[in-house]
């Protein structure tokens, strides 16, 4: 009998473990991309802002530069927390607990799990109130 991760009792289920891996590290490397890019978006937003503008409350693109450079740290907080989030993952199958749901410790549904490779809930649980 298997747990969600893919690992049978007896050791013998790798191939769901090694496509939980994969998931888990491609999500990785999208996220760092993702954080790379978001990251770059911002310095270019902070160093255009510097050239044109010193004030932004009296600059009439000042708004939008501080909107823009406001939702791009928003953008690259949840990247950063989105890694953490995949990391804790990874551990997680590493010490063979992946797949458990954190709230009823029932299997989480693989099909959830390809979803939302971090998911550390089931459904019902991540519906339920404070869930």
């Amino acid at each position: 009998m298997g747990d969600a991760s893919g690992r049978s009792r007896a050791g013998s289920g790798t191939s769901a473990y090694s496509a939980a891996r994969a998931r888990l590290e491609a999500d990785r490397a999208d996220t760092l991309a993702r954080s790379a890019a978001l990251h770059r978006d911002f310095e270019g937003i902070v160093a255009a802002n510097a050239l044109i503008a010193v004030d932004d409350e009296h600059d009439p693109e000042g708004g939008t530069t501080a909107f823009e450079r406001a939702h791009v740290a928003a953008l690259l907080a949840q990247a950063r927390e989105h890694l953490e989030e995949v990391d804790r993952a990874l551990e997680r199958l590493a010490r063979g607990t992946y797949g458990r749901c954190e709230g009823c410790g029932q299997a989480i549904p693989p099909e959830r799990l390809e979803i939302r490779p971090a998911a550390v809930t089931c459904v019902r649980c991540a519906e339920s109130p404070g869930g």
